[in-house]
């Protein structure tokens, strides 16, 4: 039976598990976590055209989904459309061809340049149908990655297009990152970039950690110096910004007396592939597309790890958890080559069936079943004479209304300092924004506070933003965890279920189970260490009778430890490709473990939670979501998601300040809170007429 007292204290901690380990160390939580994704992945992938049965339907969700495309790329609100300054700082003229080749950039925002190679025809007659050529990943330092695709620009000048072929964010003439979550790859000018920048921000504190805690940090903090975890909780992903660049190219295209305006076409290989399906999903303005090796489905990306070997430009955050296939989707009906190669290990054919069976479909409803088509070269992850032919072929078919056979041709290279736009250091822009653009392109919530007298009010409608925004991957109803099984070392250690493959685990003092009761029984999350049963000293401080208490072990921790290994972090990126983060599933673990001891211990019905570090915000959060956690108290409390916990989206809605000032008017304690950030904390417990309530030791 329960004791007399109705407050339980729920102590929550989570402790680094950055612990160096040889590559083929397994974990023990390897398998449960592998099992969950994979079914995680399992039902995602059945909203094929998220849910959408025919025609009619589907063009009945279109609106609502192209909204939270361009969301989910940091794109929504759409950006204002600055001026291009576009500047011509060269011209080059090859030999023996009758082809232009401007060398150019513009600006797709204040700051972020944009560097092509424009090729056209010398002689010019009307208007032309426009090529945007965007690049895949092929490493040409300085020079830029589009000198790496001149054959491309050459062949569509001398058969009657002009072609802009431009750098991409990463590779580019100025440099930025695509690497983020992934990990920054060693000996890499993406690394050069972003030493730069974390030297910088040591004086202007831009990019410094802030109020991080080293001995309760999340898993974002034990994935390597180089991770940037945090773009997950701004979602920011650098497709935005190649999408953002694309749609801006074509602004500067349609603007050229020289192209026709309703013949735009978008092409590319492997980044070039996916930023193809970004743009020409976001911009209706393309009239054709082929993507090379650019897309695969959940099931490739997660379940079978091809995650693995892409960057982060390779992925959206997928806040709405799409099928993958529905990005493809928003190009119908418009005429769709999906060109891959047969044994391209990156972008495995099991997947691309599935995503041309399911694109088909949908070009049948639209009755163009013609419009869209595969082609499969034989062999791996590049470009060959009949994959190319393909290509040609397919665009001049689509809009020059040509059929005529085909012949790849071969073009003698320029070497690419000629083609460069900046052509030495000294040249290059002084206000580029490219090597910190994850830090500017998606806006951070600058959230307003209530006015006096309607805080209820304001915090009901910022916990649904917030619910919808960050935690979409909450049920509606979470039911309390089941116990799977029990291990008794003095202590009973309860084996939870919270989610299917996932199992927490709750520590209780074995005198629970045989009926007795104790005055201020304590619950305590806190993971497993070497003091076997016994509370931590930071806990025992605080807690009113640390010698009864319950501790709960979320997933990931000691006996659910997965692999961390950086890069690629596949465990952290997957989950924001499924639509959550593996902290905000911790916060499911939270609240079924709370729902679960009301359930056990039904006489008492109201709980305290108590955390250190990061793990004492996913403790909050837990709070807002369950009404029977009476108070909270955090020790040590982070400043920022910038340094975790991560939560999918959540710096597009509040800070950690403000999600604490919802948690008004339950009883707050912040220990070791001396930061000014948490004014704001204060100023909002006033504003709820609770300022009493909130503490500050």
């Amino acid at each position: 039976m329960l004791p007399r007292f109705m407050s339980l204290l729920l102590v929550l901690v989570i402790a680094s598990t950055a612990v160096a380990q040889k590559p083929e160390e397994k974990k023990p939580g390897d398998e449960m976590i592998e099992k969950y994704l994979a079914k995680e992945t399992e039902r995602i992938s059945q909203k094929v055209f998220d849910g959408a049965k025919n025609l009619d339907e589907w063009k009945a969700k279109l609106p609502r989904l192209r909204r939270e495309y361009m969301d989910m790329l940091g794109l929504w609100p759409l950006p204002e459309k600055t001026p291009l300054h576009v500047t011509i700082t060269g011209t080059v003229e090859p030999e023996k061809e009758s082809v232009v080749i401007d060398k150019l950039h513009f600006q797709s925002k204040p700051g972020l340049y944009v560097t092509g190679n424009l090729y056209r025809p010398k002689k010019v007659e009307g208007k032309l149908p426009a090529i945007l050529y965007v690049c895949g990943h092929s490493e040409k330092g300085r020079d830029g990655n589009k000198t790496a695709y001149q054959d491309h620009g050459m062949w569509f000048a001398t058969h009657g297009y002009v072609c802009l072929v431009i750098d991409s964010l990463q590779l580019g003439e100025i440099p930025g990152i695509h690497h983020g979550t992934y990990g920054i790859r060693p000996g890499t000018r993406e690394e050069e970039v972003s030493k730069r920048e974390r030297s910088a921000a040591g004086q202007s504190g831009r990019l410094a950690p802030r109020g991080a805690v080293p001995a309760a940090r999340s898993e974002a903090a034990t994935l390597g110096a180089e991770t940037r975890m945090w773009w997950q909780a701004l979602g920011y992903t650098p497709a935005g910004v190649e999408c953002w660049n694309g749609i801006r190219a074509i602004d500067y295209l349609i603007s050229r007396p020289d192209v026709d305006a309703d013949k735009i076409v978008v092409t590319g290989i492997s980044g070039g592939g996916a930023a193809t399906f970004w743009i020409a999903a976001a911009d209706e303005r393309v009239k054709c597309a082929v993507p090379v090796s650019g897309m695969s489905d959940l099931e490739s990306y997660v379940t079978n790890k091809i995650i693995n070997g892409h960057c982060d430009c390779m992925f959206l955050v997928n806040t709405y958890q799409w099928e993958w296939t529905t990005i493809a989707a928003l190009i119908a009906p418009r005429p769709l080559l999906f060109a891959n190669s047969d044994a391209d290990p990156i972008f495995p054919m099991d997947g691309n069936r599935r995503i041309i069976d399911r694109l088909r479909k949908l070009y049948a409803w639209y009755g163009k079943p013609e419009l869209v088509d595969d082609y499969v070269s034989k062999g791996g992850h590049a470009y060959r004479p009949d994959l190319r032919v393909a290509i040609f072929q397919w665009i001049n078919k689509h809009i020059k209304g040509d059929n005529t056979p085909l012949r790849d041709v071969t073009f003698q290279p320029m070497p690419g300092k000629e083609l460069r736009v900046f052509p030495e250091d000294k040249d290059m822009p002084k206000d580029a924004i490219n090597g910190r653009v994850d830090e500017l392109f998606v806006k951070r919530a600058e959230v307003k506070l209530p006015e006096t007298g309607r805080f209820e009010e304001w915090k009901i409608e910022t916990i649904q933003t917030l619910r919808e925004r960050a935690f979409r991957h909450l049920p509606a109803r979470i039911e309390p965890a089941r116990t799977e099984v029990i291990l008794v070392r003095g202590w009973n250690h309860w084996i939870l279920s919270t989610e299917e493959n996932i199992g927490p685990t709750l520590i209780s003092p074995k005198w629970l189970d045989q009926g007795a009761s104790k005055t201020g029984s304590l619950l305590v999350l806190t993971p497993r260490d070497d003091k076997g049963g016994d509370i931590p000293d930071w806990a025992r401080s605080v807690a009113a009778d640390p010698d009864f208490a319950h501790r709960l072990e979320p997933r990931g921790l000691a006996n659910g430890e997965w692999t961390h290994k950086s890069p690629p972090n596949y465990v952290a990126r997957a989950h924001a490709v499924l639509g959550h983060t593996a902290d905000g599933g911790k916060v499911l673990d939270v609240i079924a473990s709370v729902r679960h001891l009301a359930s056990k211990y039904a006489g008492k019905p109201n709980w305290q939670v108590i955390g250190r570090g990061q793990a004492g915000i996913l403790a909050a959060y837990a709070a807002l979501f369950e009404p029977s956690i009476s108070e909270v108290i955090i020790i040590d409390p982070p400043t920022s998601h910038r340094d975790g916990p991560i939560v999918l989206n959540v710096l597009r809605v509040l800070d950690i300040p403000e999600a604490l000032g919802l948690l008004a008017p339950r009883p707050l304690t912040l220990i070791n809170a001396k930061d000014k950030a948490f004014d704001r904390t204060a100023e909002i417990y006033k504003l709820a007429g609770a300022a009493e309530k909130l503490q500050r030791k």
